[in-house]
């Protein structure tokens, strides 16, 4: 399955990933300085929604994409079950 992200959806996308890249770099200067822990923690699970966010946009893409090879029937050698249980485990990595 190919990442077929477009226009708003990649903007979007790679927004919510600098975000997190941000993010981690100041956990790392905030650890570095020895910040409060609450703060850390505060920043650090920042940057996690914001990977969980860019995350489920890419899954979501998948989805889409997998129900398109499906209704046009090209199933890339994969059934429809396969197909579903592949993006169910893509989705259950993120939870």
């Amino acid at each position: 399955m190919e990442l077929d992200l477009a226009g708003a959806e990649l903007k979007s996308v790679l927004n919510r990933l600098r975000r997190a890249q941000g993010q981690i770099s100041g956990v790392i200067r905030m650890i570095e300085e020895g910040r409060d822990c609450e703060d850390v923690i505060t920043q650090l699970a920042a940057a996690s929604r914001a990977l969980d966010r860019a995350g489920f946009a890419i899954i979501a893409t998948g989805l889409q994409s997998c129900v398109a090879d499906i209704e046009s029937g090209r199933k890339n050698g994969e059934d429809a079950e396969q197909m579903r249980a592949r993006m169910e485990k893509l989705f259950l990595s993120l939870a």
